[in-house]
């Protein structure tokens, strides 16, 4: 059906646009220093490298697998090489591709790239972005070939796509707000794109615009909602936003993991009056605390003022098939968790969340949870950092599954997870 549908909106759309002529890359002198700095702030906002930069390559020489539900797409090289990255893309070719998807040699980009958010970029920041990806050290390297199912190799099948998803144009501006909530709608909107992780997508793999920041999926993790449906058990404030944005831990919502951790990483490098704006704009999208948030936000802080989890008394009683688990869970919680996250705990832990105000915890699924506890929260190689440890190896499925469940009970008045030990064993087989 996903194949027909694409076919049929295909249909009178053009697969494949006309070649730009080559064009050999303007010396360093042409770009101004201050454009170039611009640039970089703005591919740090993108979160450039994460796609273009392997841990082990050189910078924005490609090869990164991006995952899909439709097989995996490589990061290419976006180096100023001539033959395997684009030395010889000009401007206008640059623009197109970030405005249109649509490569230099003539060919449909696949929406792993999201030049459906890129497309409403200004002329200028374009101009700024082509100054620093051009100033960039050269490397020779080709990425691996996209490993896509059957038939989305054939990249005209794309037209339809860019029928239904490409909306071009510049972002709407509405004149009643103010020039810094607007600055931070552009990037949330163009560069930013953090609707392509945070809102939900339909079965062709575009963002549902009815379910705008409504929450996500990326690479196997859930990206929170980012407007009303926050699952934050204490209200975002911009201030306590734009700290996250730039350093990744709030003491009283979460510690960035996953796919959200290279993108703080890159953030740091990113201008800071940039990350206010889009703190500013983003909690403008989760309206005031209603009645029954405020409720959640008391209960929450509750908890998390008890000396150990352990000692919460949970608000209803524990479904008889959990029972096992939870007793199993305490257990693991104690010997392996209250250490860092119970008051009194050692200095070295210091900035140990309280869990009941972690945000994985209220979320609708525990595969965040799940990968954390498992996988732990490591800085980058080679770099000072927040860290929790890891605990692959060090539990089994079951008394990881159990642990889940107790956090759940013992940390929120939401209801129990489903299937948590399934949930676990299918995290663990994923690459």
């Amino acid at each position: 059906m996903v194949f027909v549908l694409l076919t049929l909106a295909g249909c009178g759309a053009p697969g494949w646009h006309e070649s730009m002529a080559e064009e050999t890359p303007p010396p360093l002198p042409v770009f101004d220093r201050a454009q170039i700095r611009r640039g970089q702030m703005l591919a740090a906002l993108g979160d450039c490298s994460s796609c273009h930069s392997s841990r082990d390559g050189p910078p924005f020489a490609g090869g990164v697998p991006v995952p899909t539900p439709f097989g995996t797409v490589y990061g290419t090289n976006i180096t100023p090489e001539p033959q395997t990255g684009i030395g010889k893309w000009s401007e206008a070719a640059f623009r197109r591709a970030l405005r249109d998807g649509v490569s230099r040699d003539g060919h449909l980009l696949y929406p792993a790239f999201p030049y459906n958010h890129f497309t409403h970029l200004s002329d200028d920041d374009i101009r700024a972005l082509y100054a620093f990806v051009m100033t960039r050290d050269p490397v020779q390297a080709t990425a691996p070939a996209n490993r896509l199912m059957f038939p989305l190799q054939f990249r005209p099948l794309l037209a339809g796509w860019n029928m239904l998803y490409l909306k071009k144009g510049p972002i709407q501006q509405q004149g009643a707000q103010s020039a810094e909530w607007s600055r931070g709608a552009y990037l949330v909107e163009s560069v930013g794109h953090c609707a392509a992780c945070h809102s939900p997508r339909t079965a062709l793999g575009g963002e549902k615009k009815d379910a705008y920041l409504d929450g996500g999926d990326a690479e196997g993790w859930h990206a929170t909602a980012l407007n009303e449906k926050s699952p934050s058990p204490v209200p975002w404030t911009v201030d306590s936003l734009t700290t996250y944005l730039r350093t990744g831990i709030v003491t009283e919502h979460a510690m960035a993991a996953g796919p959200m951790q290279g993108v703080v990483h890159n953030f740091a490098q990113a201008d800071p009056a940039d990350l206010r704006a889009m703190a500013v704009y983003i909690t403008s999208r989760m309206d005031p605390p209603d009645a029954a948030r405020q409720a959640r936000e008391a209960s929450a802080r509750k908890k998390a003022a008890q000396e150990s989890l352990a000692a919460v008394q949970p608000s209803s009683p524990a479904p008889a098939a959990d029972e096992a688990a939870l007793t199993l869970g305490g257990v693991v919680y104690a010997n392996s968790c209250a250490e860092c996250h119970d008051l009194g705990r050692q200095l070295s832990s210091g900035t140990a969340l309280r869990l009941p105000l972690a945000i994985a915890l209220h979320l609708p699924d525990p595969r965040n949870l799940i990968h954390i506890v498992r996988r732990g929260i490591l800085p980058a190689d080679g770099e000072a950092g927040r860290w929790m440890p890891p605990f692959e190896g060090s539990l089994t499925d079951e008394q990881l599954a159990a642990l889940v469940v107790w956090l759940r009970r013992q940390g929120t008045d939401a209801p129990p997870w489903n299937d948590v030990l399934k949930t676990v064993k299918e995290s663990g087989n994923a690459p």
